[in-house]
């Protein structure tokens, strides 16, 4: 809630009684107090005995749902969109010395170090290009301390300057008197990499500070009094927590980059108002993931079809009654470790509540000699690993995508990088890039086969996020949106 405003808010109270009471309820964020005045009797409505309370301030939304039988919260979330943070279309910074934080941490070849992918570095050239009158400072990182990839940075201003076709120079300092005197001598449209700031303690060492001590760091107070504005361009690390990504909020106006606006934008359709029907694709091998995801869709009463596919498919079908085998019952165990039982819980809870939103596999593909074979249901439990769905289930997706107003996909259906079981994820794939819907693409090995394939003009959004992406979808905290919200509640008229 932005500081200082007035946030108004209902709280409904439903249970099978037909006199209820509606609460209104109205709280100042600045102070913390709540204030609440009861009138009149309403009847049931949005939830079942539970009380829904509900913020709205512009585009931000906060609900929480309150158990009366169990008297406990079972469910909150906040819900950021673009009018709550400020963009670059809001700040007149040409000229300006701006920190601009991105995230290029990128995979090096393990002996030459060369870059082995460089599409985060592409993905920040918008920003850059429309910071070309500023004076740009560049925060980034590069793996993490003792890791063979820790490097300095100089590599990654190199690659970028040839990607940008303007020089950006190195500076072997982070905010020590080096960083501090190259910023002061910068020259308009000037732009400079700082060293690998994970490199500097405060980066790795205050992951759970709350917003006011990382606004209180020396990197943060050396940083910003050399500064006019701060820019997030750094999606990919938007669920984590540190002094370069969240900390800049109270010292200095705060912005979302091309890339951090678009990525909001688009997931924020996906998780607040998106298009129906809304159908969900949810597969990979991150069952967790997929399965908050899954329960935070449907909880909340926005997913109309959840698709399970590929080894989240795989434990649906388990905990739904259908013994898989031990070999691929073993993986899931395995790949889950000790979230193993509660993931089990979570899918047999979508199993029994939402039964009806729920589009199993009705056919699989397993390896028998390195051969697919198809195998139906009824064939199940098997003795060797299932790496695909079927053709009988994608005749069964495919209406449901052809009919759909928005379309989520995240993690792959099959063990694509085999070549025999591609097929499962290069029809969806197929499938979604036909649509009319609007279609938005999220994870790592998802969104990087769209790109390898060129096919990322046709979906809507391709998300560059990998583990960010999966934290907003599934309503988690997201510490770098949290912090250009509270950015913009303090300098949002001022600029």
């Amino acid at each position: 809630m932005s500081t200082g405003s007035l946030i108004q808010a209902e709280l409904i109270l439903c249970s099978d009684s037909d006199n209820e009471n509606l609460a209104c309820l109205s709280s100042n964020s600045e102070t913390g107090t709540l204030q609440s005045s009861f009138s009149g009797p309403t009847s049931p409505s949005v939830l079942h005995i539970s009380v829904s309370l509900d913020w709205r301030h512009k585009a931000i939304r906060i609900q929480i749902i309150y158990s009366l039988n169990e008297r406990q919260y079972v469910y909150a979330t906040s819900r950021i969109t673009m009018e709550s943070v400020l963009t670059l279309d809001d700040g007149h910074l040409s000229g300006r010395t701006v920190l601009v934080r991105v995230d290029i941490n990128s995979p090096l070849h393990p002996e030459t170090k060369a870059f082995l992918d460089d599409s985060r570095l592409r993905a920040i050239l918008p920003t850059l290009r429309r910071l070309a009158d500023s004076k740009v400072v560049l925060l980034a990182h590069q793996s993490r301390p003792g890791k063979s990839d820790f490097t300095d940075m100089s590599a990654h201003a190199d690659l970028l300057s040839r990607l940008l076709g303007r020089q950006i120079s190195f500076v072997p300092d982070v905010c020590g008197d080096i960083a501090i005197q190259a910023i002061q001598n910068m020259e308009l449209g000037d732009m400079i990499l700082l060293d690998n700031v994970r490199g500097w303690p405060e980066e790795n060492n205050m992951k759970k500070a709350a917003i006011d001590e990382l606004n209180e760091s020396e990197i943060v107070q050396k940083l910003s009094s050399v500064a006019d504005a701060y820019v997030n361009d750094a999606f990919a690390a938007a669920h984590r927590n540190s002094p370069t990504l969240s900390g800049f909020s109270k010292s200095l106006p705060c912005f979302a980059g091309v890339l951090m606006a678009a990525e909001i934008k688009a997931l924020s359709t996906a998780i607040d108002n998106p298009p129906k029907p809304y159908i969900a694709i949810l597969g990979g091998a991150k069952c967790d993931d997929s399965l908050r995801i899954a329960l935070n869709l449907l909880n909340r009463d926005l997913a109309d079809m959840i698709v399970p596919v590929g080894v989240v498919g795989n434990l649906m079908l388990w905990a739904g009654g259908h013994k898989i085998g031990e070999g691929n019952e073993n993986f899931i165990r395995g790949s889950l470790g000790d979230t193993f039982d509660s993931t089990f819980e979570h899918a047999s809870t979508c199993i029994q509540n939402y039964r009806d939103k729920i589009l199993l596999p009705v056919d699989l593909a397993i390896e028998i000699e390195d051969r697919r074979v198809a195998i139906s249901l009824e064939e199940l439990p098997t003795s060797a690993p299932i790496y695909d769905i079927g053709i009988a289930t994608l005749q069964a997706l495919y209406p449901v995508i052809r009919n759909a107003g928005c379309v989520l996909w995240n993690g792959p259906a099959s063990y694509f990088e085999k070549e025999n079981f591609a097929f499962g994820t290069i029809e969806i794939l197929n499938m979604i890039c036909e649509s009319t819907a609007f279609t938005i693409v999220g994870g790592g090995h998802t969104s990087a086969l769209v790109s390898q394939k060129n096919l990322v003009d046709k979906v809507d959004h391709n998300s560059t996020g990998g583990g960010a992406c999966l934290t907003m979808l599934a309503g988690d905290s997201m510490p770098v949106i949290e912090s250009l919200r509270v950015s913009a509640g303090l300098f949002g008229d001022k600029i």
